[in-house]
């Protein structure tokens, strides 16, 4: 199982130009996919399976209120933003930046849509295959 190599290159980027901590590309389900350079294997495994998370409730609020697609979700805590947003067909987007005086998290959002229509085409997790007696939706 290894990380997608051409994508940890744009992610060191995004990283750089957004002024972000880190950034990893995951599958909806919670897979990681590719993380930036600096980010260690577990915690990039783990925020996969958060990112994952938020974004489907994001997803399940959007379709119970009216809210339509979700476009990007935003956790702010004390002295974290985690920001996600669809990467491509069954795949996201997830940076986590700072909360001082010099994280913008509007340009860190603009980064990231930036990176999305850069490698969007690229960017892709089928379905994974429902196992037996598993609900596939």
């Amino acid at each position: 199982e290894s990380l997608v190599p051409d994508l940890t290159f744009v992610l060191d980027d995004l990283v750089r130009r957004a002024g972000a901590r880190n950034a990893i590309v995951l599958s909806v389900d919670g897979v990681l996919m590719a993380a930036d350079s600096a980010f260690g294997k577990d915690d990039a495994e783990h925020l996969a399976a958060v990112a994952a998370g938020v974004q489907s409730l994001a997803k399940g609020a959007a379709a119970r209120f009216g809210g339509d697609a979700v476009k990007q979700t935003l956790v702010e805590m004390t002295s974290a933003n985690l920001l996600v947003c669809t990467a491509g067909p069954g795949a996201c987007l997830a940076v986590l930046a700072g909360t001082g005086a010099d994280t913008d998290v509007g340009a860190i959002a603009y980064q990231m849509q930036m990176m999305v229509a850069e490698v969007a085409e690229f960017v892709t997790s089928p379905p994974r295959p429902a196992a037996d007696g598993e609900d596939p939706a």
